[in-house]
């Protein structure tokens, strides 16, 4: 059994294979150590599919390319990789509700693999390691950037205990945030019976400054007892 084609022998073949496989990796593993539901494993097979996608496109219709009674565009098989692996991004998006959106940047680095995968398999080594490295310091680095300089002291989400009241807690917080400008989506109460405390969890629609909400903090904190606060980016 000959595993050669005319165009591509099976050592390539295999080279190029492992080669997606490790770069699909690498950035699978970012997005593993991030919990997503597209992590490692959904990285490898988008890079390796896509890199046997690209080696058929431009290998496999060889022996028939430019014969007679074949009218065929070996492209259409790399091009429709690309549009495809959209409808996979789309299944890593989650809308939760108004302006709070997930799985974007997953959804991005799954095409950017994707297209990575098509060089891998078009022998474009040099471009796919140096994509597949942006892709990362994208992913790791500017991330790091982003909550240095530019979200510092950010939050989305304020969880805070205070000792048990009544109810009337709920509209008074609501009216001191609304006071201050602050608008949330979410706020959600309930009662801790072993430490007799009332815990609320407040989740905003944009990230808001520490400092801004801690103003609405220290006047809930006249009203009652605050006994824990805590931020959440």
């Amino acid at each position: 059994m000959n595993f050669d084609s005319g165009y591509i022998d099976g050592k390539e073949i295999l080279i190029r294979l492992c080669v997606a496989t490790i770069l699909g990796g690498v950035v699978g593993l970012e997005r593993e150590q991030k919990e997503w539901v597209a992590g490692l494993r959904t990285h490898i097979l988008v890079a390796v599919g896509a890199a046997l996608a690209m080696i058929v496109s431009i290998h496999g219709y060889g022996d028939v390319l430019g014969k007679r009674g074949y009218d065929i565009d070996p492209s259409r098989v790399a091009a429709q990789v690309v549009s495809g692996v959209g409808f996979l991004g789309a299944g890593t998006i989650i809308f939760l509700k108004r302006e709070i959106i997930k799985g974007l940047t997953t959804a991005a680095s799954i095409w950017s693999l994707a297209v990575v995968g098509l060089a891998v398999g078009g022998g474009m080594y040099w471009a796919a390691v140096i994509t597949t490295f942006i892709v990362l310091f994208t992913l790791a680095g500017i991330k790091w950037i982003e909550k240095r300089f530019f979200n510092r002291g950010a939050c989305r989400t304020v969880q805070f205990k205070m000792t048990h009241q009544n109810l009337s807690n709920i509209a008074e917080i609501g009216a001191l945030f609304q006071k201050h400008h602050i608008q949330f989506d979410e706020l959600s109460y309930s009662i801790n019976h072993l430490d007799k405390t009332d815990d609320f969890e407040i989740v905003f629609g944009k990230k808001y400054q520490q400092a801004s909400i801690l103003k609405v903090m220290e006047e809930i904190k006249k009203n009652g007892k605050i006994i824990k606060v805590q931020f959440r980016a």
